[in-house]
């Protein structure tokens, strides 16, 4: 495997920098990682004019196909764009749309689906949620009770969501729905396109530790869905899921970001505290982020395997689920040593005057458990790479 970055991509990724300073506020990035529903809302405007400007560069699709409306980058070169916009907290990506659901649409999708909706994503039109969980199957997805009938030419659709991300905002929702009670547990289910304008549709927040409303429950009252919105074939929806979810799970963004993060406390850290002491002085705090560094070394490495895989034609199944345990499990580890490193001023919430680096690691150690849990979760990842990675029994 070669990891290395020609000079294409080396020119790439300064022709990045250089665009994001000259397009984003430089305080942009300052609150990014403080992300959330109660934002300012000139956070939200600048985020979507930024995209805006993105979409008209053709890098929020940078690797689809230019028949979708992308530019047929490598996957390189998109690790590369995923990098940097990391790197400088840009809102540079297009969401679930852009991430997931075009994607899927492209292996599994009608020409018609394809023709109807991966346009609108790519100019960034249309905002996505996903209709996975339910109260009862979460990482034992495929026991889903969201019942979907036939009627005539729509799907009727009763049952319940839970943790579905910015339900309240999206256009549409990927949902997975049981079409055959009667067939074993992953073979009757069906992947369905929701226009989250139907009626039917009833949505709650649920608040988090952050006191942010990103999440809601959708409950689903005889909602029609037309039968053209089913993506694959009938009761063969599982498939479809799991290459949404591989796309999900093999990103680069999360560790680089993380990675910023360990930047600001080695900067924290070699900061005066008082007349004499700083925090560095301390072999045991040295020590530790070397330990960081190295940690978060192996990520970046894991997640360039990745990368390297999709430039070499291969489907990075076990390979996209070793990535992401390994990273969304040392930012648990990162938060906690960052939280040790701070002291008690550490805790204080980003609203308080006195809370170092703007109470940014308070946030993110309240925040770093659920990323142990979105897409699939540690247990989850450990079985998927034992069993497909390892090739172990099931049971």
């Amino acid at each position: 495997m070669d990891f290395r970055f020609n000079a294409e991509d080396e020119a790439f990724r300064e022709e990045i920098r250089a665009f994001v300073r000259a397009e984003l506020p430089e305080s942009f990035g300052r609150a990014a990682y403080n992300d959330r529903e109660d934002s300012p809302k000139e956070h939200a405007e600048t985020a979507k004019a930024f995209q805006r400007k993105l979409s008209d560069k053709g890098w929020l699709t940078l690797a689809w196909p230019k028949q979708y409306g992308g530019l047929g980058a490598g996957p390189m070169q998109q690790l590369v764009y995923n990098e940097e916009m990391s790197r400088l907290r840009a809102p540079g990506f297009g969401g679930m749309g852009v991430a997931m659901v075009g994607p899927t649409l492209m292996m599994h999708g009608t020409d018609e689906q394809r023709e109807r909706f991966l346009g609108r994503i790519a100019r960034g039109e249309m905002s996505w949620c996903q209709g996975f969980s339910e109260p009862g199957a979460g990482s034992d997805l495929a026991s889903l009770q969201t019942r979907a009938v036939v009627d005539g030419d729509d799907f009727v659709v009763n049952g319940q969501k839970i943790w579905t991300s910015g339900a309240h905002r999206a256009d549409y929702c990927i949902l997975l729905a049981r079409t055959d009670p009667e067939a074993p547990k992953h073979r009757g289910i069906s992947y369905l396109l929701m226009d989250m304008k139907s009626p039917g549709i009833t949505i709650t927040p649920l608040t988090n530790l952050l006191n942010s409303a990103a999440f809601n429950q959708m409950f689903l009252d005889d909602v029609r869905i037309p039968r053209a919105n089913l993506v694959g074939e009938l009761n063969r929806g599982w498939y479809v899921a799991t290459t949404t979810l591989d796309f999900e799970r093999s990103g680069i963004q999360r560790i680089v970001f993380a990675e910023t993060l360990l930047d600001d406390l080695i900067g924290h850290a070699n900061a005066a505290w008082s007349e004499d002491a700083r925090p560095i002085d301390s072999p045991q705090v040295r020590h530790k982020l070397a330990e960081l560094r190295i940690e978060f070394t192996v990520g970046r490495i894991l997640a360039y395997r990745v990368a390297w895989m999709q430039g070499q034609g291969l489907v990075p199944n076990s390979e996209a689920s070793i990535a992401k345990l390994y990273s969304t499990e040392l930012q648990s580890r990162f938060a906690i040593a960052a939280l040790g490193m701070m002291g008690a001023a550490g805790a204080l919430a980003r609203d308080s005057a006195h809370a170092p680096l703007d109470g940014r690691f308070a946030a993110y150690y309240l925040a770093a458990a659920s990323y142990t849990i979105a897409a699939g979760t540690s247990e989850v990842q450990r079985n998927i790479i034992a069993q497909r990675g390892l090739g172990l029994p099931r049971d």
